[in-house]
């Protein structure tokens, strides 16, 4: 017989952005416990609302499964005495078991304990292992109330806990379980009896809460679309704005509102940021893809009075794009290129200056990557002229009031001011990727002044000693290491990492060579991780990501051209092979004292074979290499298999004649070095 599991934690609006690893922490834990408790049961899956949290488990054993163990104790020697008597030793591991004596079982030389434990009751073990749930969650922020000592993410108000129809009883600071749960704030019960899982959710349901998140993103989904498209658009719908607004719910209604056709000679980005990422509004477009003067939103109740809700929704987005178009017009009253001297009041970071400080750097720095990759002068004029303007934005009263808008108020005001095009958009350019997902700048004087500005504040930030650590990272350097990397990968730029990073350090006034040296192989190991962590989203095998990173990463393009060739020709029959008698060479090159090869000292036809296919690997190898085509090295590597193993089978390497032995030596030497450059292949796991 099996029976589902309800439980509910009802609690004070708990913030949207925590609600999906609440949940996704919730579900875990249940799963967790009951394994831990041997307790079988059914589909596990956990729901939620502003003001509440629940797991439903379904189909729960009745009784925990029985435990068989063989717990094995001392030798039979420590056990038994002369007399064959059971000695402290084996009496004390008896005891521990909680097994007779005799009952001890005597295999391979050694006792072991025959433990049987038959399965508890499931409704005896609930209430300790709800208790747990609750009391081991963890969240970013946690609250105390009143003069309780628990902590949690917001107080606790009710507690729901069923076992089938029966409640669950347990107690937590402040509050007992029961089945009693609790309806929309505003338009349901304050009271809600539950009797079971199904009930649960039809109870909500009839109180005007949609607990499923789930049901509620479809629901949103649809209002919003339907919306749009009945006033001649299409929203726009950012994921994530939908997934904050599932939790911002319990009783989805979607109403459109308006502004004002004025506004539309804003900025659109001007128009949507207000609406996106202050007032939680989506925007709506027409066929054209320009936005109309509508917009969407959603509240937490049903339709009654919505044009109440409307007007209240209208007013607050009025006054938000009034500001916006007082400062864009203000703005505009000084051209953005006089405001750069303006970056002289504002702190970079302390001790390194102003950001008036940080643009020249930007300048000299930016201009030396395009210098180290042969960009041309007219390239190299839009990029001074970019990094110039590149934070003049961040003293405009639009940037001060919207501060998403930095970047793409630069270009704005670029191209208000005259400046070129290209100019205008590696201003804004320079910032991305601005997050995970985000698009990458496609302008060369974007990218270049994108690098420099993330590296510049790396190296900066690791020269203050502000490393970031397994749970902190507030300057967000992670996030910029991998822009880095990524427009490195996507220009196909051929790039140094170290004389990046030796130029920012330059240009910081960081000159103490202990400290450069200390400081690039951090910057280093960090770009790495990076490196690492990309390569490990490709599905690259980890054995492979390490042999291609043991080779080096300072020329990160490079890098990444390598791993992915090995993701093709590694896994093969003949590179395993390949891989096998490579090792076996490195493995006895190490003994070599010489780098000469004589081949007169050849005795065998196996020698000057192999000797041989060293000398045309070697050739083709340094034009693919040339070529960066890495798939072509690893399959003349490949090939080197054959005669490796024709070699070792024919020859003794480690002879007595000294001459002979070096010789051999620095042959195998010589074929270990052919791979060096593309991976070590001493890290591959043979399969």
């Amino acid at each position: 017989m099996t029976n589902d599991l309800l439980l509910e934690i009802g609690t004070e609006e708990i913030p949207a952005k925590f609600m999906p690893g609440a949940l996704a922490q919730l579900e875990s834990a249940a799963k967790t416990k009951l394994a831990e408790l041997r307790i079988i049961h059914g589909e596990v899956r956990a729901v939620g609302t502003p003001r509440r949290m629940a797991v439903i488990v379904k189909e729960v054993a009745a009784s925990q499964a029985d435990k068989h163990s063989e717990n094995k104790g001392p030798s039979v020697k420590i056990a038994f005495g002369p007399d064959g008597a059971p000695t402290k030793a084996a009496l004390g591991f008896a005891r521990g078991q909680g097994i007779d004596p005799a009952a001890l079982v005597v295999k391979d030389d050694y006792i072991y304990a025959i433990v049987q434990e038959v399965g508890r009751p499931v409704a005896e073990l609930l209430p300790g292992l709800l208790t747990d749930i609750v009391n081991n969650m963890s969240f970013p922020k946690n609250m105390r109330w009143g003069d309780l000592d628990m902590r949690f993410v917001r107080p606790i108000r009710w507690v729901v806990a069923l076992f089938g129809s029966q409640v669950v009883p347990f107690t937590l600071p402040g509050v007992a379980s029961g089945n009693v749960t609790r309806g929309h704030r505003f338009l349901g019960q304050a009271e809600v009896e539950v009797n079971s899982v199904e009930d649960y959710f039809a109870r909500l349901g009839e109180n005007f809460v949609m607990v499923d998140q789930d049901v509620r993103r479809r629901v949103i989904r649809e209002q919003i679309e339907t919306l749009a498209v009945s006033r001649g658009g299409t929203a726009t719908i950012d994921e994530e704005l939908l997934e904050e607004v599932v939790y911002l719910v319990e009783y989805p209604t979607a109403l459109c509102g308006n502004f004002e056709e004025k506004y539309l000679s804003l900025p659109p980005e001007a128009i949507i940021t207000p609406m996106r990422e202050h007032q939680r509004y989506f925007p709506v477009i027409d066929k054209a893809g320009k936005l109309l003067p509508i917009f969407i939103t959603v509240r937490n109740g049903g339709s009654d009075h919505i044009d109440i809700v409307r007007h209240g929704n209208e007013r607050v987005l009025r006054a938000r794009l009034a500001d916006a178009q007082f400062f864009f017009e203000e703005d505009q009253k000084v051209p953005l290129a006089n405001r750069v001297e303006k970056l002289k009041s504002i702190v970079f970071q302390e001790g390194l200056g102003t950001l008036y400080d940080k643009v020249l750097r930007l300048e000299r720095l930016a201009s030396g990557v395009g210098q180290m990759l042969g960009s041309s002068q007219s390239e190299l004029d839009v990029v001074n002229r970019g990094a110039h303007l590149a934070k003049a934005d961040l003293v405009t009263g639009m940037v001060n009031e919207f501060t998403e808008l930095q970047g793409i108020m630069g270009r704005e005001y670029a191209r208000l001011s005259g400046e070129q095009a290209e100019v205008a958009d590696a201003v804004f350019e320079h910032y991305l990727p601005r997050f995970a997902g985000d698009v990458l700048p496609q302008s060369t004087a974007g990218r270049l002044i994108s690098i420099a500005d993330k590296m510049d504040n790396i190296v900066a930030t690791f020269s203050r000693g502000l490393l970031p650590t397994g749970s902190q990272d507030p300057y967000a350097l992670r996030r910029q290491a991998l822009g880095i990397v990524n427009i490195l990968i996507d220009a196909k730029y051929h790039a140094s990492l170290a004389a990046i990073a030796g130029q920012a350090m330059d240009l910081l006034g960081i000159s103490d060579n202990e400290r450069r040296t200390k400081l690039l192989a951090d910057i280093q190991e960090f770009f790495r991780l990076r490196i690492k962590n990309i390569l490990t989203d490709e599905n690259l095998r980890y054995d492979m990501i390490d042999a291609v990173l043991a080779a080096g990463i300072d020329d990160i393009y490079d890098t990444w051209l390598r791993a992915k060739a090995m993701a093709v020709e590694g896994g093969t029959i003949a590179m395993q092979k390949a891989v096998q008698a490579l090792v076996r060479v490195g493995n006895l090159a190490k003994n070599a004292g010489s780098e000469t090869i004589e081949p007169g000292l050849f005795s065998t036809e196996a020698e000057h074979a192999l000797y041989k296919a060293y000398v045309e690997a070697s050739t083709v190898i340094e034009k693919y290499q040339i070529e960066k085509n890495y798939q072509g090295v690893l399959t003349v590597l490949a090939g080197m298999a054959a005669p490796i193993d024709a070699f070792f089978g024919a020859v003794m390497v480690m002879v007595e004649d000294t001459a002979v032995k070096n010789n051999r030596l620095a042959l195998l030497k010589a074929i270990s070095g052919l791979s060096a450059q593309t991976a070590d292949l001493s890290k591959i796991v043979i399969m």
